[in-house]
């Protein structure tokens, strides 16, 4: 009888040890909650067209601001902050880039403010595409392609940023901090020019690069934005363009240093 109590007992254990086995692993649990998380924030309309226009305009973008960094003629406000402060925490300025986007994200917790997926891509793939730009781009010399390459840069900017905001799938960190308070009733102007004048002095006294290029990028992003954002919109079936309403982006260019969120 002790026997076969003893036999019942080890295959009620045994059984037991297969559940567990069974169980899904808590941090598999986790990522497929994630993935599912990041996929919902995906529109359904033209999803492949967004993704890839999304994804190909940030690499564009984060390319052209390498070159503008690469020119040696000063780079927009935010990049001179992060310049600033790669030369002091001794990183690649890319990398920096991206640290400061996840943080700038934080600053949405108390206003409310919920990312796309757009967004979340803006924070990686900016940063990754800046240093590998800066590490397999010749950097130019002489006078002459220093000014091609960064007005070159500027124009290219331009066009990735009509392509990533007109994909309709969130704003970068930056412009949904400055639409955050925005919101709560101060003016889009005021808090976006305060936002660049201060990262700009920032940068400067950290030992960011301020020259030609960045007043050039001051004055030449917004008219370009303004011309490219609604030339890339998607246009979801049966409507208007998605990304046509983000007529924000030519707003932030109103003001002297106020272009679209650069990651």
């Amino acid at each position: 009888m002790s026997t076969v109590l003893s036999d019942r007992a080890e295959r009620d254990a045994a059984a037991g040890r297969e559940d567990r086995i069974a169980e899904p692993v808590p941090v598999l649990a986790g990522l497929r909650a994630g993935l599912g998380w990041l996929v919902a924030l995906i529109p359904r309309d033209r999803r492949a067209h967004r993704l890839v226009q999304l994804e190909l305009g940030l690499v564009l973008y984060g390319v052209s601001d390498g070159m503008i960094l690469m020119s040696g003629l000063g780079a927009n406000p935010w990049d001179v902050f992060h310049q600033g402060l790669a030369k002091h925490v001794g990183i690649q300025v890319g990398t920096m880039t991206i640290l400061v986007g996840a943080a700038v994200m934080l600053l949405w917790i108390p206003l409310r403010q919920k990312p796309g997926f757009g967004t979340i891509s803006n924070v990686l793939v900016i940063g990754l595409a800046m240093n590998a730009a800066m590490a397999w781009m010749p950097t130019p010399h002489t006078w002459w392609l220093r000014w091609t390459e960064m007005l070159g840069a500027v124009a290219l900017n331009g066009v990735a940023t009509g392509a990533y905001i007109g994909a309709g799938m969130g704003p970068g960190p930056r412009d949904g901090l400055m639409t955050g308070y925005a919101a709560r009733g101060h003016s889009v102007r005021v808090v976006r020019t305060s936002m660049e004048l201060t990262v700009l002095a920032s940068g400067w006294l950290l030992g960011g690069t301020v020259g030609f290029g960045t007043a050039a990028y001051a004055l030449l992003i917004g008219p370009l934005a303004h011309q490219f954002i609604p030339l890339l919109a998607i246009k979801p079936k049966g409507g208007d363009a998605v990304g046509r309403r983000p007529a924000q982006a030519p707003r932030l260019g109103t003001g002297r240093l106020a272009g679209p969120d650069n990651c």
